[in-house]
């Protein structure tokens, strides 16, 4: 792990993220309750939670910096650019936490602090 760098977000997501999270959402689920979860993930406050922790609840494996968004990502938190909060979808019946939108940003985040707090939207 390299120094800790300061990691600036926006107060809310972006709305290109939730149409990011509905595609990928769409994938998952009938488009009744991939609507439902966007009604949900919209109207649903900002929590803090360790990056480490929402991988491990994600099982997703932490990509690398050869990766051009984690890349793209990294550039951002140099140059001081706000990152936009993740969108998470609890998944209980798998015991697994979907990240709807925000991988990359979660793979560039822990590459400076596995302990680092991220906003998300989770439902």
């Amino acid at each position: 792990m390299v120094k800790k760098v300061q990691i600036i977000w926006l107060d809310k997501p972006e709305n290109q993220d939730y149409a990011a999270a509905m595609s990928f959402l769409s994938l998952l689920y009938d488009n009744k309750t991939v609507s439902i979860f966007f009604r949900k993930l919209k109207n649903s406050v900002i929590t803090n939670f360790k990056v480490k922790d929402i991988f491990r609840a994600s099982a997703l494996p932490l990509l690398g910096v050869a990766n051009s968004h984690v890349s793209k990502d990294k550039e951002k938190i140099l140059s001081k650019q706000k990152l936009s909060p993740i969108l998470l979808v609890r998944d209980s019946k798998n015991g697994k936490v979907i990240i709807a939108d925000g991988y990359h940003r979660m793979c560039a985040v822990y590459y400076y602090d596995e302990d680092a707090l991220i906003p998300c939207q989770i439902i």
